[in-house]
């Protein structure tokens, strides 16, 4: 069993006087409030610096969605993103 006799007891010294002791533990929780969202800009440093685009984006998709997607942005030499974009571009045309 441990030897807890050479233990120096009250190294810290004798606590202050309530009266002297902070009161932050009376004190309501209040966390800061948050700004709105869209006040702080999403920002990521790797592909914003090239492509100005700073949203991240994810979905599920079909294997099958994916590859012609793939296959697509390989052919015309585009960015997965940049297939998306002209995507959403025609059907708003369409309409």
């Amino acid at each position: 069993m441990a030897d807890l006799s050479k233990l120096k007891k009250n190294k810290l010294g004798s606590p202050p006087p309530l009266d002297e002791a902070s009161q932050n533990l009376a004190a309501p929780e209040v966390a800061p409030a948050a700004p709105p969202e869209e006040a702080r800009p999403r920002r990521d440093g790797r592909s914003a610096r090239k492509t100005h685009r700073t949203l991240p984006f994810a979905t599920r998709v079909s294997p099958d969605f994916d590859s012609r997607l793939r296959d697509i942005a390989e052919r015309e030499g585009l960015l997965l993103v940049e297939v998306l974009e002209r995507a959403l571009e025609a059907y708003e045309a369409a309409k």
